[in-house]
């Protein structure tokens, strides 16, 4: 059995865990966090970590990056796994992340989809036999309520085909007030936002007379809510460290 402490438990994630945890036999929630309230709920809801008053399972964090320092202290000080989910941290918040794992075990992606995990690692194979031949254009569509862009999956793919360069490419988020060729070292962003797209990326390699794209369209939140149950499962009995979906695609 695997149990969960759900943080951002009414948001749309966790709504969405939710409901797909009450299919499985093997998981449980045992307890929820949001500002809000549903009274409706199958487990219990707490306004804070602070408020649990007996924490057993593994963090899955939805709520807002904004919560993270605070969500890791209740995590290290309780000695429990956490999987971070959200997006839109800051460099200093992330460092935090580094640091919390090194008395826990984390498991932190961008992304908790397997499919744009698998994309991630066909990107940087497509960018090692292309080279600085082909430009790299990443465009990422998402619904009209989310907050940061470019996406933190837009920013993890090109982190990924970095790897693969000798020097980084310089990210280019907005070309409007430039005025001159696209330079060979770079990777292009292009963020769409509107209505209720769940989430679509396209890494579009563009050489001469040729363009190679690869593709990920997320029909549901059922994708990215399997994929933090897995991760739950799969960091349980972890030792500290820093985990993510590359760790967990090497054990299916």
């Amino acid at each position: 059995m695997t149990n969960i402490i759900l943080t951002g438990a009414l948001g749309r994630m966790g709504r969405f865990i939710t409901s797909k945890v009450s299919e499985l036999e093997e998981f449980n929630i045992t307890c929820g966090v949001d500002i809000a309230n549903d009274e409706s709920y199958p487990y219990p809801l707490v306004r804070s970590v602070d408020d649990i008053s007996n924490p057993d399972g593994v963090i899955v964090d939805f709520s807002n990056h904004l919560l993270t320092e605070s969500l890791l202290q209740f995590a290290v000080a309780n000695n429990l796994p956490c999987v971070i989910s959200t997006t839109g941290h800051t460099e200093e918040e992330k460092k935090k992340i580094f640091l919390a794992a090194e008395k826990i075990p984390v498991f932190y992606s961008y992304n908790m989809s397997i499919g744009i995990n698998l994309i991630t690692e066909l990107a940087k194979k497509a960018a090692t036999l292309l080279g600085e031949s082909f430009d790299i254009e990443i465009v990422e569509k998402h619904h009209n309520k989310k907050l940061d862009a470019p996406s933190g999956t837009a920013l993890m793919i090109a982190d990924g085909i970095s790897e693969v360069f000798d020097e980084k490419p310089q990210y280019v988020f907005d070309r409007s007030c430039r005025r001159e060729e696209r330079s060979k070292s770079e990777i292009g962003f292009s963020s769409i936002r509107g209505g209720t797209i769940v989430g679509e990326h396209d890494v579009i390699f563009a050489g001469y007379n040729e363009v190679i794209t690869l593709s990920h369209h997320a029909a549901s939140r059922e994708v990215f809510a399997m994929g933090a149950i897995r991760a739950a499962e799969f960091l349980k009995d972890k030792p500290c460290g820093m985990y993510n979906m590359k760790n967990l695609i090497g054990e299916i």
